[in-house]
């Protein structure tokens, strides 16, 4: 059952998404709730603190995710060594899990949408719309190619050839056409890139 704190975290997020943060008040989070704001300042000291409450969110659902996958964790030389021993098709199921993520869970959905709408007038959001979903992944598999691979000068192209194409699939998603089947494009796209990595 979802409480009254949860509700008060969702529909905030709707609301950014919507409307951008810097727009939305807490009376206007109230409102939508339904409730007094007197209400929402018993779950929540301020909008920033909402906010905070987010952000705390993602990075639960992060590690939660990477634990339930039994996904490499700890220091880069760890990391590179654990993916060394595991399969592609483990690499490929944690890369659709990841994709969904960030495309058909409401809540991560929703962070992301409100990042790239407010990238361009806030830059706080620009910084974490760079951690989340570009320098921040770029910067983690150029350092997982480099260990993988050996070849430290061609990593960070590497990073982008895999990255790259999943990142566009996120606004291919956005709108998304009928007959459209980014999960078998995702798969063909890992296949590929394995093959690739194969060589080296």
């Amino acid at each position: 059952m979802c409480t009254t704190k949860e509700k008060i975290l969702l529909t905030s997020l709707k609301l950014f998404a919507q409307d951008g943060y810097e727009a939305v008040s807490i009376s206007k989070i109230s409102g939508e709730l339904g409730i007094a704001k007197s209400a929402l300042y018993k779950h929540y000291k301020n909008k920033r603190d909402i906010f905070d409450s987010i952000l705390n969110r993602m990075d639960e659902m992060d590690c939660e995710r990477a634990r339930d996958y039994n996904m490499p964790n700890g220091d880069m030389d760890t990391i590179i060594k654990e993916y060394k021993q595991i399969s592609i098709d483990k690499i490929r199921i944690y890369t659709k899990v990841q994709f969904k993520h960030w495309t058909e869970d409401e809540f991560s959905s929703l962070f992301r949408r409100m990042l790239t709408l407010e990238q361009y007038r806030n830059q706080e959001m620009a910084d974490l719309y760079q951690k989340y979903l570009v320098s921040g992944p770029i910067a983690y598999m150029t350092d997982l190619f480099a260990g993988i691979t050996g070849k430290t000068d061609e990593a960070g192209q590497l990073a982008i050839e895999f990255y790259g194409p999943i990142f566009l699939m996120y606004s291919l998603h956005d709108n998304k056409r009928e007959g459209d089947d980014l999960m078998e494009m995702l798969k063909k796209h890992v296949d590929r890139f394995s093959k690739k990595i194969d060589r080296y």
